[in-house]
């Protein structure tokens, strides 16, 4: 008989964001499916250890053939599926001059068609169900505008175009989709982004009202409040930023230190 505890799966779950989202909601009941590039390997593990239910796919969501098999799998698991979390995603950080038209395309493949392609098969499982929540991992990129990354920011601006159109086409047929938007997360990514030596951590904390990074639990905690319905079951078509309040603050630098 299929199981009644609720499953979830999360995209790009072998480190950073995703990894710590997959082990919050393994954490908070859920049976968890993990996709990434590499097989999740040590996640699938951690929540192995924690006795919650997980297992793990390698494979490129970008394509069609990788997602329905992918999303069988699931399915033959755990038989439904409740929460999306579509947290893969890629950087580049290059003038707009000189990013070439590959570039661009990648960026869009990975952090805006996948996530449609998965919204598109679990998503109409859980029409079927009249039930189920998708959270995308947007940026704050895909609020305001941040220098030498066009292709990344256009991508999360459409992240967030396409969060609102499924939550007004699915809404009121018991899907909510939402996004999260972090601000600066001290990742792999960060670590990678910064070996281009194009920004510090300084750059950062001086910038953030808040005065730090956020870390991967920070938005692995916003991503569990919007997959559960009793938590935030009205709540449909929202971006909630999780930035320390960049987004929010017009002040100039001098401003901002001397009330530290």
């Amino acid at each position: 008989m299929p199981s009644s505890k609720r499953v979830a799966i999360v995209t790009g779950g072998a480190q950073g964001i995703g990894r710590q989202t997959a082990e919050v909601l393994a954490e908070r009941g859920y049976r968890v499916a993990i996709i990434d590039l590499r097989e999740p390997e040590a996640t699938v593990a951690a929540i192995e250890a924690r006795d919650a239910d997980a297992f793990g796919f390698a494979g490129d969501i970008t394509k069609d053939e990788i997602v329905e098999a992918f999303a069988q799998k699931v399915l033959e698991r755990f038989g439904r599926v409740d929460v999306l979390v579509n947290n893969a995603g890629i950087s580049l950080i290059r003038a707009a001059e000189e990013t070439t038209a590959a570039e661009y395309r990648r960026m869009m493949e990975v952090n805006l068609v996948a996530p449609f392609l998965l919204s598109r098969v679990f998503g109409r499982k859980m029409l079927e169900a009249r039930t189920g929540s998708i959270v995308n991992v947007a940026s704050i990129a895909g609020l305001v505008a941040v220098a030498d990354r066009a292709a990344y920011n256009a991508s999360k601006h459409g992240l967030i175009g396409l969060t609102r159109t499924l939550a007004a086409e699915w809404g009121g047929r018991g899907v909510r989709v939402n996004a999260v938007c972090p601000g600066w997360v001290k990742t792999e990514m960060d670590v990678a982004d910064q070996k281009g030596g194009s920004y510090t951590d300084a750059d950062i904390t001086q910038r953030v009202p808040m005065g730090r990074f956020a870390t991967p639990q920070d938005v692995a905690w916003a991503i569990a409040f919007l997959a559960d319905g009793a938590e935030s079951g009205f709540v449909n078509g929202a971006t909630l930023t999780v930035d320390g309040g960049w987004s929010s603050d017009g002040s100039w630098e001098s401003v901002r230190l001397k009330k530290r």
